[in-house]
């Protein structure tokens, strides 16, 4: 009991460290575009439980972007629909377990790419993995 009275004070500290983090998350338009010039290409919707970031038609090469930071039980999830050329896919733009560690490596940054064959993640702006394929 008392090495958690003595530990418990350093745990919140942390926690709380991360809690006023202000995380940036950007989604990136990289798919191909046979539209005319000054079509939108992209359609994303991203909200969470209690905020609604909105629905965003993309031309090519545009981000969509929003800042959130952490709540008290690190329970902090955005998720996005994704809509080209007729497909569609729901992605985790940002899930506090997951990325609190994972995006405070670039910037406090979770990177996303929209591309022909899927969602793209990067921790580096660099090297890019196709975490949600169509």
């Amino acid at each position: 009991m008392l090495a958690f009275s003595i530990l418990y004070p350093m745990v919140i500290a942390v926690s709380e460290d991360l809690l006023f983090i202000n995380y940036h998350i950007h989604i990136g338009n990289h798919v191909p575009n046979d539209l005319p010039p000054g079509t939108p290409s992209l359609r994303v919707h991203c909200k969470s439980g209690d905020r609604d970031i909105g629905e965003k038609w993309m031309f090519p090469q545009e981000d969509y972007t929003w800042d959130t930071k952490i709540n008290l039980f690190r329970t902090t999830l955005f998720s996005c629909d994704v809509f080209w050329e007729g497909k569609q896919q729901n992605f985790e733009a940002f899930n506090a377990l997951r990325d609190e560690h994972r995006c405070r490596k670039f910037h406090n940054s979770c990177l996303w790419s929209v591309r022909e064959d899927g969602i793209y993640s990067s921790n580096d702006n660099a090297d890019w993995l196709n975490i949600y394929p169509w």
